[in-house]
């Protein structure tokens, strides 16, 4: 949902600006669309997280599964993540945080029809640590936990299938395993493929002078937003239980409590 509403509120304001150079609604909605831009990127991050620790107890703790994940704890994962994207987005850019120490520097380049925003170098790397670096590093080691106990579980599963042949049962290892490199992999690496250059650019950008090219930024910017694109795609492809939730979301069948359709719990 956080995916599609970057694509239908975030990009199409950030597409006239960076085709026309200009921007052409004034300062108190640049405010507004920064914030909002913040907020449904951080908030993707922060979903992503929440999957791979969803994903992470079904398959390393499936016993107990039920009974962590419950209702109750998706929501309150949902309104943690909710919460912290909020303080960020809509703290820091109203409360000008990130303008701290910049505003020589922000007085001399303001021009009529502009909506930049400037990262201070200490907002810039705590911003970057918190709402990128550690989110990464978590995935990064729920995914490594998973694909470990997923390939213990292959092989036990084919120890007790004595009925094939030591060939046969070698290929549907291998088989199995590659395939949740794959999925791993793939998921993952599109994350941190699409979004190490911006919060490089909010560390490294600040500490250089801000000397970067107008275009490597609107690059760098549009190649985050395309996560929120793949994001959908992925999950739909890898997690079969999502399609249900994504046809819901789209059909707008989540409003109707009556439906059958909205037992969305992940399986």
């Amino acid at each position: 949902m956080v995916d599609l509403l970057v694509g239908v509120i975030v990009m199409p304001f950030s597409a006239t600006r960076t085709v026309h150079g200009c921007w052409f609604y004034g300062d108190t909605f640049c405010h507004l669309h920064v914030s909002f831009e913040w907020l449904l990127t951080t908030l993707s991050v922060f979903h992503l997280l929440c999957i791979a620790v969803d994903r992470h107890q079904a398959i390393c703790n499936p016993l107990h599964y039920s009974r962590k994940i419950t209702m109750s704890v998706a929501v309150m994962m949902v309104c943690v993540s909710w919460a912290l994207a909020a303080v960020y987005a809509y703290g820091v850019t109203y409360s000008k945080a990130h303008e701290a120490g910049l505003e020589v520097l922000l007085e001399s380049i303001k021009c009529l029809g502009s909506c930049f925003v400037l990262f201070n170098p200490f907002v810039g790397i705590l911003g970057s640590a918190f709402y990128f670096f550690f989110p990464c590093t978590a995935m990064i080691c729920l995914y490594i936990q998973i694909f470990i106990v997923a390939k213990t579980h292959v092989r036990k599963i084919g120890d007790e299938n004595k009925c094939s042949n030591e060939r046969e049962r070698g290929g549907l290892i291998k088989q199995s395993e590659c395939k949740a490199a794959k999925t791993l992999s793939i998921v993952l690496g599109v994350f941190i493929f699409c979004w190490m250059p911006w919060f490089l650019q909010a560390i490294i950008v600040p500490l250089t002078g801000f000397k970067i090219p107008g275009l490597l930024s609107e690059v760098i910017a549009w190649l985050g937003y395309f996560n929120s694109a793949c994001n959908p795609v992925l999950y739909t492809l890898f997690y079969p239980s999502f399609k249900k939730c994504f046809h819901c979301i789209i059909t707008l069948k989540i409003f109707n409590l009556n439906s059958s359709t909205m037992n969305l719990s992940v399986k």
